[in-house]
């Protein structure tokens, strides 16, 4: 009789009792040849729809729990796949919590988390049922090439299966840290300004040889909240006499910021050195009472406030990245594709003025194109002993492209642990978690649009040592909102 042949009613002979033959429940155990065939069955069947080999040979309790848990992830799965297809952004609001009101913030982490305990519970239920697979398989009664052969399958069959889910799981586990970690204390969500959504980037380099922590690298992206077209700003860190939008900052300084007598409040009257200002020299939780509580710093609000008068527009968000720790979060991405214009030499800088690059460099940059590792890309953006900070400036605003231009599907899912491990210790935010939907959704539509970037340096026409702050605050307007062409008349 075949494995697949339907159940045979037998009559014992002498009036005794009906025998209900079923080959999968019921087999004939002498005949290691059927025994081998029944094994690979029950094999494949526990595979292909787990809890089927449990209700046709063995505990049909167990049995149909299994299937209506695989069915229940099957109806899962397909959902998730057709909400991905067709609604993205909603299924990406849903697993971060975008749907629950601030005042349930507590709650977001839970679609994740159950997603994660759901993964874990449906693991332990697939070691059970192969486990009992091979129990109701007899290996005892196979041939012996083919005892091996089952066992070593379902095993095998049973990591690459649960290996799947247990993948899934520790992936929703990530994305439920790293969004706790990098958006925990985020504040709240406010519409577009002017159709942008823009943020201040800062980057902070506290690396070897530095002797504190200053905003060096400043920029303020500006991202269309219809087109995810994308605009980047470079800030001079030295940048003088900068005015503020309203605010504390703007009462301290009405005609605009001014150099410092005190050299413990900063060198200068550079926009970098307000952390320094504000953290020492002035109260900065009086200036900001709030910034605390919407995940940000008195010195960051300060910044914010300089880079809105500075450029003329609204910038509620920002984004901090530690220079010190960004290596990781390159080398996490497989490293970036650089053009080197010019030598650069690696190191904290000459021991004495006019000591030359040659004597205190640890090492070069060589011109042309490659691929840096994380250190090299850091030292590329640090640079700048034997260059300009303008140069630097640009050399930061082509190494933000780069990275951005590295974030693609294929990278982020086949180094996802790495890069979100990366990104929770470097980045700091108050980006709110209700937004995280929708920035993913323009991040996917600026990928098909060129970043344009507006450098505030001599090289955009801007006087280095008296910058014309009105025709700054046009320049960005015209950048920003670019004129309608006028038709040209016919006829």
């Amino acid at each position: 009789m075949s494995i697949a042949s339907p159940p045979r009613v037998t009559a014992a002979p002498s009036g005794g009792r009906v025998v209900e033959d079923r080959p999968l429940r019921h087999p004939d155990t002498r005949s290691r040849a059927f025994m081998s065939r029944r094994g690979w069955w029950l094999v494949a069947m526990n595979f292909l729809v787990p809890g089927s080999a449990q209700v046709l040979a063995g505990n049909r309790r167990l049995g149909r729990f299994g299937l209506g848990a695989t069915l229940a992830l099957w109806v899962i799965v397909a959902v998730l796949a057709i909400s991905a297809l067709l609604a993205p952004t909603a299924l990406l609001g849903f697993f971060t919590g975008a749907w629950v009101p601030d005042f349930l913030s507590l709650l977001r982490p839970v679609p994740l988390l159950l997603a994660q305990v759901l993964l874990i519970a449906y693991i332990v239920l697939w070691v059970i049922l192969t486990v009992d697979t091979l129990r109701l398989v007899r290996l005892v009664k196979v041939g012996t090439w083919s005892r091996l052969g089952i066992a070593a399958v379902a095993i095998a069959l049973l990591v690459a299966s649960s290996g799947v889910a247990a993948f899934a799981a520790t992936t929703a586990g990530t994305i439920r840290s790293t969004i706790d970690l990098v958006f925990g204390e985020s504040g709240p969500s406010v519409p577009p300004s002017d159709g942008y959504y823009n943020i201040l980037l800062l980057g902070a380099d506290s690396g070897d040889g530095r002797d504190s922590m200053r905003f060096d690298s400043i920029s303020v992206v500006s991202v269309n909240a219809e087109t995810g077209a994308t605009t980047i700003t470079g800030i001079p860190r030295d940048m003088p006499d900068f005015p503020f939008s309203e605010g504390p900052m703007q009462d301290l300084y009405p005609d605009g910021h001014r150099s410092h007598t005190d050299p413990t409040c900063g060198w200068g009257s550079g926009i970098n050195q307000l952390r320094t200002e504000v953290e020492v020299c002035q109260d900065g939780s009086a200036l900001y009472p709030d910034a605390a509580d919407n995940g940000s710093s008195p010195a960051i609000e300060a910044t914010k406030d300089a880079a809105e008068g500075i450029m003329g527009i609204e910038i509620p968000y920002y984004v901090f990245i530690d220079m010190h720790g960004f290596a990781s979060l390159i080398d996490a991405l497989g490293g970036v594709e650089i053009t080197v214009e010019e030598r650069l030499p690696k190191g904290g800088g000459p021991a004495y003025t006019g000591q030359p690059a040659e004597e205190w460099a640890i090492g070069w940059i060589e011109p042309g194109t490659q691929r840096m590792d994380g250190d090299t890309a850091q030292w590329y953006a640090r640079s700048r002993y034997t260059t300009s900070d303008f140069d630097r400036m640009e050399r930061q605003r082509v190494l933000q492209q780069a990275i951005l231009a590295q974030f693609t599907p294929q990278t982020v899912l086949t180094r996802f642990q790495d890069v979100a491990n990366a990104g929770a210790d470097i980045v700091e935010t108050d980006l709110p978690q209700s937004l995280i939907p929708f920035l993913a959704e323009l991040a996917l539509k600026a990928k098909e649009e060129p970043v344009q970037t507006i450098e505030l340096t001599p090289a955009g026409g801007i006087d280095e040592y008296d910058p014309d702050y009105a025709y700054v605050q046009e320049l960005v307007r015209t950048a920003l909102h670019p004129p309608t062409p006028t038709p040209t008349p016919t006829g």
